[in-house]
């Protein structure tokens, strides 16, 4: 038994009311993720760290392009997913949101997002905020998601029991 059926198909762009849009990440990405991430990363560190052990300080390119190979891998078998958050150009990456199966009970997927550190608290944030949980009730075959660091924090999250 699969989290997400066979069937589904993942969008290929999701546009949020700011003119930024989502599409699923690709290894082509690599220039611009390393600057978002590298550009946020004691940020991201303090969110992910403990839980994913990313992004590591010593991340280089290619590590990175292997990493976004893997996402785009797993999202045609429907094993996980990652969107990235673009500009309208695609000329900067912004962000991503994590569509993943679940690793602790109670939940049949686990969600999570972040935006780049100049985005934090303005209007893209809040527009990302807000889009994510309705287009996953919306559009997603999911019947108890879990928005990991929003309904409960990353600690309380680390402190369930694995499956």
């Amino acid at each position: 038994m699969t989290w997400i059926p066979s069937t589904f198909r993942r969008p290929d762009r999701v546009e949020l009311p700011t003119g930024h849009h989502l599409r699923p990440i690709r290894a082509s990405d690599v220039e611009i993720d390393m600057v978002a991430v590298m550009g946020s990363r004691e940020r991201l560190w303090s969110i992910y760290g403990e839980a994913w052990g990313w992004p590591l300080a010593t991340m280089s390119a290619e590590d990175d392009r292997r990493d976004l190979a893997r996402h785009a891998a797993e999202m045609e078998t429907n094993e996980s997913f990652n969107f990235a958050l673009f500009d309208p150009a695609e000329t900067a990456l912004l962000g991503c949101v994590y569509i993943d199966p679940p690793e602790k009970p109670g939940a049949d997927a686990e969600i999570s997002w972040w935006v780049v550190d100049e985005l934090v608290g303005g209007e893209v944030e809040a527009a990302l905020d807000a889009l994510v949980p309705a287009w996953i009730d919306r559009d997603w075959p999911l019947n108890r998601p879990r928005y990991v660091g929003r309904d409960l924090s990353w600690a309380e999250w680390l402190a369930l029991p694995n499956l």
